[in-house]
């Protein structure tokens, strides 16, 4: 279990689980078939802001986290930011719901951890519920830019889409 922090790069065999948005698929009564998402293959040769949060559907998450992502895409891909995504334990059927309902489509991929395994294996899940804490990474092809976790309970400062456009 390894924290990380600028300079270090990024894990290798990292995958999430990911229900790919599709126009055809974009209907809410329609599911999807989960598939492994490679983040590490995927991400080696791009810039990545990867934000995680403790649930999906939760008020913090659902009010005060995903939009500030959303809001910010235009000044993210600005800086040069290829992909977005949001990491959280749900399942892949519910990470696509929640891009569904946010209208996102495929500007910000929205991925699961299942069992919270990445996060546990970084020091950043929460040990009491067994959820993703919530974090921010940068990854700049392949190398962490920025890692910080939230220390407080129901508070996005760090992992807040403003804080990691100042660090970018």
């Amino acid at each position: 279990m390894t924290t990380l922090k600028p300079g270090d790069a990024f894990p290798e065999d990292v995958i999430f689980q990911h229900i790919p948005w599709t126009p055809e698929g974009s209907d809410f009564s329609s599911c999807g078939i989960p598939t492994n998402y490679n983040a590490s293959k995927e991400w080696a040769d791009k810039k990545v802001v990867l934000f995680s949060v403790p649930g999906a559907f939760t008020p913090t998450c659902s009010v005060n986290h995903v939009p500030g992502y959303i809001q910010n895409l235009p000044k993210l891909r600005e800086k040069g930011v290829d992909i977005v995504a949001v990491l959280a334990f749900n399942d892949a059927f519910v990470m696509s719901a929640w891009g569904k309902v946010n209208g996102v489509e495929d500007k910000i991929l929205f991925l699961s951890d299942p069992d919270a395994k990445f996060s546990q294996s970084i020091g950043w899940a929460d040990s009491a519920s067994g959820r993703t804490g919530r974090y921010a990474i940068v990854i700049d092809h392949g190398k962490i830019g920025y890692a910080k976790i939230e220390t407080k309970k129901g508070v996005v400062e760090n992992s807040g889409a403003e804080a990691v456009l100042a660090s970018l």
